[in-house]
């Protein structure tokens, strides 16, 4: 049985390699609250759309499953840092699962507002080690490109509180001890962004300057996106789409 497995898991990695430059891929949209990143997101796919390309949106946390979960305890202030990150972990799986690679599969492209990065910054800015963060999220599915929306912690707190009082997990309040939220978010957050940046070197994201007009950010991103196309796809996602191919028979 694991042989077919096995098979059925090189078959679609063989498909997806194939196609080449007319394959899905998957984009990340990554950067801290306040960065733009959903907006350059929707403009992007337009923009996508209007090219011709099937395309999928995948947000973070938003698995009908486990959201209601998160959100319950989110409003209770029932999570540590860990049942916190393990929670997200089950909403991301469960979306890589039933949305993004059956779509990848399929040929679609997926945009994902948020991928595991989100997770890996958040988290270890709450003190959790790196890895055991890979360890809760593996096998990994890599992006073909992380594009990256890069913003000081100052324009970061500024832009969020123009809309809005930061929610208590929003604010990092769990960790920080701080009473006033928007002081607590400006402590949190510039954890998290120096988390961003560390992993923005050791994955090499696309970095995009998010202080930049948004119509000029949207037109580098158009312009990355072609030279991304060009790049093969990803080998070392086998064990991901195996892990997949399991899960889709009821096995493990």
């Amino acid at each position: 049985m694991t042989h077919q497995f096995k098979q059925a898991a090189r078959r679609i990695c063989a498909q997806m390699a194939e196609k080449g430059r007319d394959r899905g891929f998957l984009i990340a949209f990554e950067g801290p609250d306040g960065s733009g990143k959903t907006t350059q997101r929707k403009l992007f796919k337009d923009w996508l759309v209007a090219e011709g390309l099937d395309v999928v949106t995948t947000k973070w946390n938003s698995s009908p499953l486990i959201k209601p979960i998160i959100k319950a305890r989110k409003r209770a202030r029932a999570l540590d840092e860990y049942e916190f990150s393990l929670l997200h972990a089950a909403d991301f799986r469960h979306r890589l699962e039933k949305e993004v690679l059956p779509a990848l599969a399929a040929g679609k492209t997926v945009i994902a507002d948020r991928f595991l990065f989100t997770a890996l910054a958040r988290d270890a800015a709450r003190g959790l080690p790196l890895d055991w963060l890979l360890h809760v999220y593996s096998p990994l599915y890599w992006p073909d490109a992380v594009f990256y929306f890069s913003v000081s912690p100052e324009t970061s707190g500024r832009r969020i509180a123009s809309t809005r009082t930061p929610k208590y997990y929003e604010a990092g309040q769990d960790v920080t001890d701080l009473d006033d939220p928007y002081e607590s978010y400006l402590r949190f957050i510039s954890d998290v962004i120096l988390e961003y940046e560390a992993l923005a070197v050791i994955f090499k994201f696309v970095k995009v300057d998010a202080e930049k007009p948004i119509y000029e950010q949207h037109v580098h991103i158009r312009n990355l996106f072609a030279n991304v196309r060009e790049r093969p796809w990803l080998k070392w996602n086998e064990e991901a789409i195996l892990d997949w191919v399991r899960t889709r028979a009821g096995q493990r």
